[in-house]
């Protein structure tokens, strides 16, 4: 091949690559709250009103970050709080924020975005079923750029590229939005309400990662609880009510302070809660295989010991070598539950789902609905920090994340999650 054939090769695969790259634009432009109907998608809009005067009624407020963890424009984020904070003088707010992982953005028409929507209103049909006075459900889907690449197979290769971007995203603009939701949440629960706000979120693949990173140190802070003022031992607290992470691409080595956290504690209060929940299926190749390949490269160089923990007369021993390559749902230590069908099928009982929590036993199964979440006996009964290994038939793949039963698993949690203590 001459050297005039090479360049010309050159310069094709570089403006296919060019081509390919995926928007880089905001995608909701307009920050003005637009009200959905037949005639009105409010597709452009960042704060959009869906169902009015229905029982399936929701806000959708869109947040987008850029690839360097950056608010894309710090106005929008600015209208949807002040909405947020106006809708909170008049009534309680359940929000609801959704992060979404590899391959997704805040483009209308993204299926995330419309299975979010979906479970919204299903969640405000639920508040409208169980109280008299219900709180209008927030959603909070925050936008980042999951896809670089646009070209099918081609993208496939920008795993790495986007688990860097989803650590900054976590990083930088994503903690002032979901510290700035929690204050809305804080604030509102001072006037003492009929029901007190609460604020749940979920993230899921990189997103999952993004969430973990902004809230992990949080997270360990409100544990231990080492404010000058305390003189009594409390249940453990969370960011906002509770962390749901769905098959998250992040390192199980960077999830192991936590489980040591939680281990540290040999029982909990009949009435602590769940603040961490980690659902990783046993089916997610993504996180399965793919993500210890690219580790065993990046951390060629890094040096390695070997833990042993004897917590509360629970041993655990791992290589910190094991946990650095693979993820924190692939990780046979630090699991502490299996979530898999239901032998006999039941309607969810939200009404009672805090009655299923609290008087779960010592290697128990608890019931929520559809599902069953089964211990592994390697925690304290009640411990708030979950790993759990899903069931294949349950989520058969890395994007399997919205099927009914995993989905109706969430929700309640959430409405556990949202019951006023």
């Amino acid at each position: 091949m001459t050297i005039t054939s090479r360049r010309t090769l050159l310069l094709i695969l570089l403006s296919t690559l060019m081509s390919a790259c995926a928007s880089n634009d905001i995608y909701r432009s307009q920050f003005s709250t637009c009200t959905v109907a037949a005639e009105q998608s409010c597709e452009s809009h960042s704060i959009q009103l869906h169902n009015v005067a229905t029982k399936k009624e929701f806000l959708l407020g869109i947040v987008e970050i850029d690839d360097q963890g950056q608010l894309r424009n710090r106005m929008q984020m600015d209208e949807l709080i002040s909405k947020l904070e106006t809708t909170a003088a008049k009534e309680s707010l359940l929000i609801n924020v959704f992060v979404h992982g590899w391959h997704h953005n805040a483009k209308p028409g993204d299926p995330n975005i419309d299975s979010f929507k979906e479970n919204l209103a299903q969640l405000s049909e639920i508040e409208n079923a169980l109280h008299k006075q219900p709180r209008k459900v927030v959603g909070v889907y925050i936008g980042w750029r999951g896809e670089s690449i646009d070209l099918p197979f081609l993208n496939d290769l920008t795993f790495w590229d986007r688990k860097n971007t989803a650590q900054k995203v976590g990083q930088f603009g994503m903690a002032e939005i979901l510290l700035r939701l929690e204050q809305i949440r804080n604030v509102k629960n001072t006037q003492r309400p009929q029901l007190k706000s609460r604020l749940v979120i979920v993230g899921h693949s990189f997103g999952g990662a993004a969430v973990y990173h902004a809230t992990a140190q949080i997270l360990a802070d409100r544990f231990i609880d080492s404010r000058n003022d305390k003189n009594f031992i409390d249940t453990a607290k969370g960011f906002g009510d509770l962390v749901v992470l769905l098959n998250p691409a992040f390192e199980a080595l960077s999830y192991a302070p936590l489980y040591d956290l939680a281990q540290s504690r040999c029982s909990y209060f009949d009435n602590q809660q769940p603040r961490l929940v980690v659902l990783t299926s046993e089916a997610d190749d993504a996180t399965k295989y793919l993500f210890p390949l690219g580790r065993s490269l990046s951390t060629l160089f890094e040096t390695y010991g070997t833990i042993e923990r004897n917590e509360c007369k629970r041993p655990l021993n791992y290589s910190e070598g094991v946990a650095d390559r693979n993820t924190v749902g692939h990780f046979e230590p630090l699991l502490t539950h299996e979530l898999r069908p239901a032998s006999v099928v039941q309607a969810a009982a939200y009404n009672k789902v805090r009655n299923i929590w609290s008087q779960q036993q010592v290697g128990g199964t608890m019931q929520f609905g559809s599902t069953e979440l089964v211990s592994l006996d390697r925690t304290a009964v009640r411990n708030p920090y979950l790993n759990v290994k899903v069931d294949a038939s349950l989520m058969a793949n890395h994007n399997d994340v919205f099927r009914k039963e995993i989905m109706e698993f969430v929700r309640m949690l959430t409405v556990l999650s949202s019951n006023d203590e």
